[in-house]
């Protein structure tokens, strides 16, 4: 089995075969925690100058971007020629009791006019165009981004409801020097929901890409992960597609990279470590203070995977072997 691991700002490579691959994974995770720090910017500084600016009618928009360690936040007036009425800026903690707030208008830096600019082509494609689909209860956040090499607009798909992680429906916009759009495309071809925070504990999610998506696991799919994932309680997030599987660590932003043609047809073992908390058809019956304590387990074909890693479906045909530990003070039935 051959692994590839990134960590985030840390590159580590255990095996050096994958060449290009490692480079392009290297450039799509950059690109990622770009996108995150752009997303945070927007996130908590929208919540600070609300609350410093009641005068919601004065407000032409936002836009954020990444400069050195910092991410800011502008906030630009509706005059003919807007103005920025609004500057929060982040350090690399994104804690908001060390954020800068500058509420002092002035005109954009030169920087800045270019990040508007295609901030603004980029809302009239969206709204001018049927590649770019809108669905119930969502919203879409503009991020755009300008690097030495290209200027771009990434579009991402956020939820307006609680508990629901969005995958998909994202875009990419790309400019030429001048800051004309040249090229458009969907990055995923459908969206993908997510809930969690529900009654039973989601360890791993997943999701597929098709051939038009690529190979990889995305930048926006990095943003959204580094995102939501301290909200979900998920320890992880697979990506599947022809060539790769990759893992993303939720806990330690880390990506791990399996290559499909390692799982070939025929006999194959998978080793994994499984943990339950279950909320029922798991039952502690009597004490042991009066030494009758009993622990029973339910599931005839429906509600064992509450306890044990299994289908939730009598169709579903799979041999176990259990081996239990135990205290010789009791028996196993």
């Amino acid at each position: 089995m051959k692994f590839l691991i990134l960590f985030t700002f840390v590159t580590i490579t255990i095996l050096p075969f994958f060449g290009q691959d490692l480079n392009e994974l290297a450039k799509i995770q950059k690109e990622g925690e770009l996108l995150y720090k752009s997303e945070m910017a927007s996130w908590y500084g929208t919540d600070l100058f609300l609350e410093k600016n009641k005068d919601v009618s004065s407000i032409g928009g936002y836009f954020s971007y990444v400069e050195g360690k910092n991410a800011k936040c502008i906030f630009f007036s509706k005059d003919e020629i807007p103005q920025v009425i609004g500057t929060i800026t982040f350090d690399e903690s994104f804690l908001t009791e060390k954020a800068n707030i500058d509420l002092n208008k002035r005109a954009f830096t030169e920087n800045e006019t270019n990040y508007f600019t295609i901030r603004q082509k980029a809302l009239k494609e969206i709204q001018e165009d049927s590649l770019f689909v809108l669905y119930k209860y969502t919203s879409f956040n503009i991020i755009p981004v300008i690097t030495e090499t290209e200027s771009k607009v990434i579009v991402l798909t956020g939820p307006k409801k609680n508990n629901v992680v969005i995958f998909g429906n994202d875009y990419e916009i790309l400019f030429d020097k001048e800051f004309n759009v040249v090229s458009k495309r969907k990055i995923h071809q459908n969206i993908i929901t997510i809930e969690y925070g529900g009654e039973k504990e989601t360890v791993s999610t997943m999701h597929n890409h098709s051939e038009n998506t690529g190979e990889y696991i995305t930048s926006t799919d990095i943003c959204t992960l580094m995102l939501y994932g301290k909200f979900t309680e998920w320890e992880s997030h697979i990506v599947v597609s022809d060539k790769f599987m990759t893992n993303w660590i939720i806990k330690s932003n880390s990506l791990i990279i399996v290559n499909s043609s390692d799982f070939k047809k025929g006999k194959n073992k998978l080793t994994f470590d499984y943990t339950a908390k279950p909320k029922q058809t798991l039952y502690f019956i009597g004490s042991e203070p009066t030494d009758n304590l009993q622990i029973w387990t339910q599931g005839q074909g429906k509600y064992t995977s509450n306890w044990f890693p299994s289908f939730d479906d009598v169709n579903e045909k799979v041999i176990f072997n259990l081996k239990i530990a135990f205290s010789e003070n009791y028996q196993v039935i």
